[in-house]
C-alpha cells in the first residue's frame, strides 16, 4: 500500500511539471445546485503535510513545515469567512481516531475522483458524473456539531532540497528530467445526512508553497474557486 501511494504521489509530481499551472473546473453532483440557507457547514480538520525532496528523490516528511502550513492554511480559512455567504464553524479540537479516519478515507476517495473523474480512466458507470461519498460514517460529524454539511480539506506540498536541485541540473545537461516539488490538494463539501460529496475541486501544479501565509491563501482560494456558497 505505502509502495502505491509514492507512485500515486510521483504521477502526480509528473502531472504538475507537464501543467505547472493546472487547475480543475469545480465539479458537482448532478442533483445538487447550491447550499441552501441557513445551513450549518462545519471545516474538518485539515488533513495536510509538507516534504523535502532528497537528492535521490526521497519524500521526506518535515513536521515543522507541515505545522506552518496548517497555521497558514487555517488563517486562511478565517479571513475567507468574509467573503462567503455561508460561515464555517471549526470542527471541536482535541484527537479523535474516528475523524481522522474519515479523513483519510477523504484522501483516499479524492484520489479516485482526480483519476476517474478528471484524469484517463473514467468510469463507463458514472457517465462523467461526480457520484462518490463518504458513507454513513459521517453521520457521527453530525451528531457531534448538528451541522448540515462537512468541508473536507485534503493538502499536499514538496519541495525540492538543494541537492535535489543540484542533481536537477546535472541531469538536465545529460537531457534527463527530474521532478521537483508539486503541490496537490482536495476539497470536497460533504453531505452529512448521506455521506455524498455534493462539489469537489483540486489543484495540481508545480508552483506554490504552504509554509509562505499569502501563498497559502492563494492556495486556499484556488480550491474554493466558485464554491456553492
Amino acid at each position: 500500500m505505502k509502495l502505491q501511494r509514492k507512485l500515486y504521489w510521483l504521477l502526480l509530481v509528473a502531472l504538475a511539471l507537464l501543467s505547472p499551472a493546472a487547475y480543475a473546473n469545480p465539479a458537482q453532483a448532478p442533483t445538487f445546485k447550491a447550499i441552501p440557507p441557513g445551513s450549518k457547514v462545519v471545516l474538518m480538520p485539515i488533513d495536510v503535510e509538507l516534504f523535502s525532496i532528497s537528492a535521490g528523490g526521497v519524500f521526506e516528511p518535515q513536521a515543522e513545515w507541515t505545522s506552518q502550513a496548517m497555521e497558514n492554511l487555517k488563517g486562511a480559512f478565517h479571513n475567507r469567512q468574509h467573503k462567503n455567504a455561508i460561515a464555517f464553524s471549526e470542527f471541536p479540537d482535541g484527537p479523535d481516531e474516528a475523524i481522522e479516519s474519515l479523513n483519510r478515507l477523504h484522501g483516499a476517495v479524492g484520489e479516485a475522483i482526480n483519476l476517474h473523474y478528471f484524469g484517463p480512466l473514467n468510469l463507463p458507470t458514472k457517465e462523467s458524473r461526480l457520484e462518490w461519498t463518504l458513507g454513513p460514517d459521517v453521520s457521527a460529524i453530525r451528531q457531534k456539531t448538528g451541522a448540515d454539511y462537512a468541508l473536507f480539506t485534503f493538502m499536499r506540498d514538496s519541495y525540492a532540497s538543494g541537492e535535489r536541485v543540484a542533481t536537477m541540473v546535472v541531469a538536465a545537461m545529460f537531457g534527463v528530467g527530474l521532478p521537483g516539488g508539486a503541490q496537490v490538494g482536495y476539497v470536497s463539501l460533504v453531505d452529512l445526512s448521506t455521506g455524498d460529496i455534493l462539489w469537489f475541486n483540486r489543484l495540481i501544479r508545480g508552483t506554490g508553497d504552504l509554509r509562505n501565509t499569502g501563498a497559502a491563501k492563494e492556495s486556499l482560494d484556488a480550491l474554493l474557486d466558485n464554491f456553492p456558497d
